[in-house]
């Protein structure tokens, strides 16, 4: 079995983030890292976030850090990561690109404790980077410029220490003296040494100054001073003619400025009132803004508050630290202060948020300093705070975040055409439920009822220059509505329209007057309210139009085609008459070329099945030029034209290209190149869009030429980043469309469906899915779909799931907790609740809260053999959980619960205490099966409790997952992998035949089929696992059951062992795995979400030529274009075990953005040529998605 691994959403948390200048210029940019994506997002002028560039780097990037050499315009950014090598980018803004500037290697690859790359420090002054490991190694890199201006980087310095923990470093601002960079650090060379643990509960922090003498090129160890051992952080402050210099160090509970030769002047974090006195305050994140006359720290604590740091300064040095209360925002992993006056918050689950500063918190607020210090018996006096509603800042923007998805089922709940994902995503009060759709989203601006049902709409322009549209004319089976756009959108009768007819077409012809095509004629008006009309011979009418502003072409019935065009004067001339051999199915002119009075091609489509391609210059006028026959009659035709771009914002070089688009009545679009100068149609494809014929628009989208196809469901085909992309957007059936612009809306859609007029606006292009949240109250656990009984055909699906969270004591907050999070309790109190959700009204039908500490950890529905109930629902909870010092509980419990009132609540049944935590449940023939520590056990149901039926005690660890299918149980333990089990009922029996041989700390798992179980571990692998076909037909055919093979086990462990036959590295812990289909009619593949918040696909392949082409564009992908940050791909997706049998689609889809040679290099080494490569890839997507 060959995988095709495609990313279908990538990873929405954000590791890291850093601010700067990366394209040149004044415009303030942000890069993010998502684990192994590294993105670049700018704010634009309404403080909307929008992404230029997107890369996915096959590698795990720790650090980011920016840095610009004295004097220049441009920052460069500075990645450490997994790869054991140091790389330095720069934006290249012609090509949207990041380029390779320096990449050094001093290292192995992979994430370890003494290879540097975990931490990264920059000398303000941007002389020198430190890369540092957690432990031992520290390298200084020395940055200048050579003569032509361009980035050197010098030979590593060391500045290694041995038996040494490092925290945190940060460079030191010495102006121009020689660099320093600061280090928290742990020696723990003592505490090796002593077995008696004496040392080591003495071991101290210090903070280190590391000084580069870069006359003599060399690192040294300057001052050492010890440092609070709650001590986590280190902040740069501004210093040479800015500031004091030094370094701020963030402690548990104080923030203290530290410098050589300075005393310590300390200041206590102010704390929350409802805090219990053992929790301590740490710092998590910090950010600084630093303006010619004053600087200051934003510093964020673990709750989620943020404080202000000022510094009052002299030439003493320091002699006031400051801090007080700002602002409470989610938590974050890093904040980003632009000197645009926003402040972009990376937060560490949920959604990300852009936020603009009100004040910078000059007002009077709770405030400690370091004067007021006072210390008393008990320690330091801490100082208090409540926290409130935000005062400083104001959210503007926010960026969906999935991170983590905690669990995720596909199921089509809302009977559409496409499954719906509904994954639990987030942590504590920021949880919620996410229905994701794929498709673009829609905001509708405005939707009004017409008097009847129209058949068509468009929109003109009065003039050429017009940045905004005149009218919306609306067409009836019997009149035309023109209707003016203005403040508001009214009807008006002296627009010169004829209103009495239908009409067929409608637009702006020559540079000012307007044209109506109906069933009998032309109407032309012109600017100063001239009519002139062109009438239809005989009793023959229009039946099709079709024109692109100086050029108009209609087909009568009987298939006469008659050509107009605009000539000098602004009047419409008929020039050519043409017969064809029958009825006119849809025609379009391609629009005209820049600097040229006319296009040269009309398409006609027949309904004999073909498409033909007529030239419309004088000398050759209605010529066919080319033929091509399609699979059944065209409904619709549209011409696109793709400018020439390189790069630019678009990303990859492309010449001008005219696409010939085509809506078949059997509901395929076909797409086929029309080569520019001699008409020939070339490299077409088709994608099957839906059950009705697709009818073609042309709209804008961010100023570039889209079209949209309206067939079952909306479709909008767009350039994005250099890919052509066709993607639904989620709305309902639409009739007719046209692109519409006002001032209140400068890129919408005017639609007609139903009898109502619709106007919307397409929401953040680029995007696969898009996604409707419902908040939940604590962390998401589990979740169980199920259909209502007794409704029947129409059942609403209902939803269950658990949430656990820490304790939560005063439910009466004024504050939204999603805000402030809840309040923080001691560390064995849980609280859990069940919640029954009607998906289709995102409605809470039922909300148990879980009484005496008891937190829900599995749920699913079960049927038992006696129907006296229905079906119920099981839910496994632990009491008095706790992990620390020692994992212990109170007492587990198995919760039986049935429905009342068709599924939306429930009434507990009874429940059963058991000895550990139930992690697993699944039924099981009519009974449940239960996963208890690791106990496999089978339980009836009984009239007070479960009744324990059969048992098998022989698991190693934990039992995690169960699943079953006919006789055979699959159980996923929670560091050995998949134990393969059998109930044999005449014996009363549960045997473990069959496990596997590899240790495998499971996180996820899915049955495939019946000899064949797929499942992730926390290290980020994908895996499939197969019972050999001889073993699987020997223990089904065995009368004995065999038995005594089952008695003799081998390796410790079952007698039989399962194959891997799938493996893959995915580079992001894979949380839920399963097999779906996301297209209609759609082959299957397996699904699977990422705690960073990414969803991808392994899509089978079918075809062995399939397999050969793709595996032989990875191996060329892997020479030619090697991954951005220096680690070598094939090690990557291999990076615990071989990679086997797995195709990286991500790689192979970086294909389009290579320079065209490179492109045609890699195609001739394929004998294919690009254009056919791309093609492969779009199949291949549009396969899954």
């Amino acid at each position: 079995m060959y995988l095709y691994n495609l990313t279908l959403q990538q990873a929405t948390g954000i590791v890291s983030a850093i601010n700067g200048n990366f394209s040149g210029g004044k415009i303030q940019e942000i890069v993010v890292a998502r684990g192994k994506i590294l993105s670049l997002l700018r704010p634009d002028d309404l403080g909307k976030l929008q992404t230029l560039h997107s890369v996915e780097i096959f590698g795990c990037i720790r650090s980011l850090a920016q840095f610009r050499l004295t004097g220049a315009q441009k920052d460069y950014i500075v990645v450490g990561s997994d790869s054991g090598r140091i790389v330095i980018l720069e934006y290249n803004k012609e090509k949207n690109v990041f380029d390779k500037v320096h990449q050094e290697t001093f290292g192995k690859s992979g994430c370890r404790r003494i290879v540097p790359g975990q931490y990264l420090a920059i000398d303000p002054k941007g002389r020198a980077v430190m890369i540092g490991a957690c432990e031992k190694q520290k390298l200084v890199y020395v940055l200048n410029r050579d003569t032509a201006a361009r980035l050197t980087i010098s030979s590593p310095l060391e500045a290694h220490k041995s038996h040494t923990i490092v925290y945190s470093i940060c460079g030191v601002d010495c102006g121009f003296d020689n660099p320093i960079f600061a280090a928290i650090e742990l020696d723990y060379s003592e505490a090796d040494q002593d077995s008696t643990g004496v040392a080591a509960g003495e071991a101290q922090k210090h903070l280190t100054f590391y000084e580069l003498d870069l006359g003599l090129n060399h690192v040294s160890r300057k001052w050492s001073e010890q440092v609070d051992n709650g001590a986590n952080m280190l902040v740069t402050v501004p210093g040479g003619g800015d500031g004091p210099s030094g370094v701020l160090v963030c402690a548990e509970n104080f923030v203290i400025y530290k410098n050589q030769g300075h005393p310590d002047v300390r200041a206590v974090i102010p704390r929350r009132a409802d805090l219990p006195e053992e929790r301590g305050v740490l710092i998590v994140s910090a950010a600084t803004h630093k303006q010619k006359s004053m600087f200051f720290f934003l510093l964020q604590t673990e709750y989620g508050d943020i404080f202000k740091v000022t510094l009052e300064h002299g030439n003493e040095g320091v002699s006031e630290l400051k801090i007080k209360y700002f602002d409470t925002i989610p938590v974050t992993s890093s904040m980003c202060v632009l000197k645009t006056g926003f402040l972009f918050a990376a937060s560490e689950f949920g959604n990300h948020a852009l936020y603009q500063f009100q004040a910078i918190g000059d007002d009077p607020d709770v405030e400690s300093s370091s004067s007021t210090l006072m210390e008393t018996e008990e320690g330091f006096q801490p100082v208090f705070f409540q926290p409130r509603g935000l005062k400083n800042l104001v959210r503007i923007d926010q960026a969906e975040s999935l991170m983590p998805i905690m669990d995720m089922k596909i199921a089509n709940l809302f009977e559409e055409e496409t499954p719906q994902i509904f994954s639990l995503c987030g942590r504590g009060p920021r949880s919620s439920l996410r229905i994701l759709r794929p498709g673009l989203a829609i905001s509708e601006m405005a939707v009004s009822q017409l008097p009847g049902v129209p058949s068509a709409v468009w929109t003109v322009k009065k003039n050429v220059n017009d940045a905004f549209d005149a009218y919306i004319v609306v067409s009836f089976a019997n009149a035309t509505l023109v209707l003016s756009i203005g403040e508001t959108v009214e009807e008006v009768s002296d627009s010169g329209f004829l209103d009495t007819t239908p009409s067929l077409a409608v637009s702006l012809i020559g540079d000012d007057s307007l044209m109506q095509v109906h069933p009998n004629g032309i109407r032309h008006i012109r600017e100063d309210g001239r009519i002139n009309e062109w009438r239809t011979p005989g009793k023959r009418t229009i039946v099709k139009v079709g024109s692109n502003g100086l050029q108009v072409v209609i087909a009568l019935s009987g298939g006469e085609l008659i050509y107009f065009e605009v000539d000098m004067t602004g009047q419409l001339m008929e020039v050519e008459k043409h017969e064809m051999s029958g009825d006119v199915a849809c025609l379009d002119i391609a629009p005209v070329p820049e600097g040229r009075q006319r296009s040269r091609f009309l398409a006609v489509g027949s309904y004999d099945n073909t498409i033909r391609i007529l030239s419309l210059d004088p000398d050759d006028c209605m010529q066919v030029l080319s033929v091509q026959s399609v699979s059944s009659p065209p409904e619709s035709l549209l011409f696109l034209e793709v400018k020439a771009s390189v790069g630019g914002e678009d990303g990859a070089d492309h010449p001008a290209n005219l696409f010939l688009n085509a809506g078949l009545q059997n509901g395929v679009l076909f797409r086929t190149v029309v080569d520019m100068v001699t008409g020939q149609l070339s490299d077409s494809r088709s994608r099957f869009l839906g059950l009705r014929a697709p009818k073609l628009f042309s709209v804008k989208v961010r100023g570039r030429p889209a079209m949209l196809c309206l067939s079952s469901r909306p479709w909008l085909g767009y350039i994005h980043q250099g890919h052509f992309l066709l993607t639904p957007l989620s709305y309902e059936t639409l009739e007719f469309a046209a692109s519409f612009s006002s001032d209140q809306c400068a890129e919408g859609v005017v639609a007609v469906a139903g009898d109502a007029l619709r106007v919307f606006t397409i929401e953040r292009l680029g995007e696969t899915f898009n996604e409707t949240a419902i908040p939940l109250r604590y962390t998401p656990r589990r979740k169980e779909c199920f259909e209502a009984a007794g409704m029947g055909e129409n059942g609403n699906g209902n939803m269950n799931q658990m949430e656990n969270g820490g304790d939560d004591e005063d439910k009466e907050d004024p504050l939204s907790d999603e805000q402030y999070g809840y309040p923080k309790a001691e560390s064995n109190k849980w609280v859990s609740c069940i919640r029954v959700l009607d998906p289709r009204t995102a409605s809470t039908t039922c909300l148990l809260e879980l009484q005496d500490n008891e937190a829900a950890f599995s749920v699913c529905t079960v049927n038992f053999h006696d129907k006296e109930y229905g079906t119920l629902l099981a839910v496994g909870t632990a009491k008095g959980l706790q992990f620390w010092p020692k994992r212990s509980l109170t007492a587990g419990f198995i919760h039986i619960y049935r429905f009342l009132e068709d599924g939306r609540s429930l009434e507990l049944l009874h429940k059963t205490q058991v000895e550990g935590v139930p992690l697993a449940l699944c039924q099981f023939q009519g009974r449940l099966l239960a996963g208890i520590g690791s106990v496999l056990r089978l339980y009836d149901l009984g009239k007070r409790r479960l009744l324990r039926k059969c048992e098998n005690k022989l698991f190693p660890n934990t039992i995690i997952s169960i699943q079953t299918y006919r006789d055979r149980i699959y159980v996923g333990d929670i560091q050995e992998s998949f134990h393969f089990c059998k109930y044999r009922r005449d014996e009363n029996q549960l045997y473990i035949f069959a496990d596997d041989v590899v240790p495998r700390w499971l996180t996820a798992s899915y049955h495939i089929d019946f000899d064949t179980m797929a499942g992730a571990d926390k290290f980020g692998n994908v895996y499939f696992v197969r019972l050999p076909q001889d073993v699987s037909d020997e223990i089904e055919e065995d009368p004995t059951g065999g038995k005594i093979k089952w008695e003799q086990g081998r390796l410790n462990g079952a007698p039989n062992k399962v194959e891997e036959i799938v493996q893959f590295h995915v580079g992001d812990v894979v949380t839920s795995l399963q097999k779906a289909s996301l297209i209609p009619g759609g082959g299957e593949c397996v699904l699977y979400g990422t705690v960073m918040g990414s969803l991808g696909a392994l899509l089978p392949f079918t075809s062995r030529d399939d397999v050969d082409f793709f595996s032989h564009l990875e191996m060329h992908m892997r020479q030619e274009h090697p991954p951005l940050c220096g680690r070598d791909h094939m090690a990557y997706r291999s990076a615990y075990f071989p990679v086997k049998d797995v195709i990286d689609g991500d790689l192979c889809e970086q294909f389009p953005t290579l320079p065209l040679d490179l492109q045609r290099k890699i195609a001739d080494e394929l004998d294919r040529t690009p254009g056919e490569i791309l093609k492969k890839l779009e199949e291949a997507r549009n396969k899954i998605i």
